[in-house]
């Protein structure tokens, strides 16, 4: 019995301990359908999937609309369907394309 608890303790140490950071490169836009519904967004090139960015004034991203980026980025909410995309956190900008 105590195996079976060690392993279970260990198994969630290591699940733990997975971050949820990745990087990514691709053009920032504003989307959003009124001023008070839009955010930043930064749309990778690879997979072509759009991700809200939630820290965009940490890094005077808003500048940089409509520029490609390569940053560094912690994923901090999953999609919870059409119109409500993946929210990040950016943790650096690794290029600044375009400047």
């Amino acid at each position: 019995m105590k195996k079976i608890w060690l392993i279970i303790g260990m198994a969630s140490v290591i699940g733990c301990a997975q971050t949820n950071t990745f990087e990514l490169e691709g053009r920032l836009s504003v989307k959003g359908s009124s001023p008070k519904h839009t955010y930043l967004a930064i749309t990778d090139q690879k997979s072509h999937k759009s991700y809200k960015i939630i820290n965009q004034d940490d890094f005077d991203l808003i500048d940089r609309q409509n520029k490609t980026v390569k940053l560094k980025a912690k994923l901090i909410k999953k999609a919870v369907g059409p119109g409500f995309p993946d929210q990040i956190e950016v943790i650096e900008i690794k290029e600044r394309g375009g400047f």
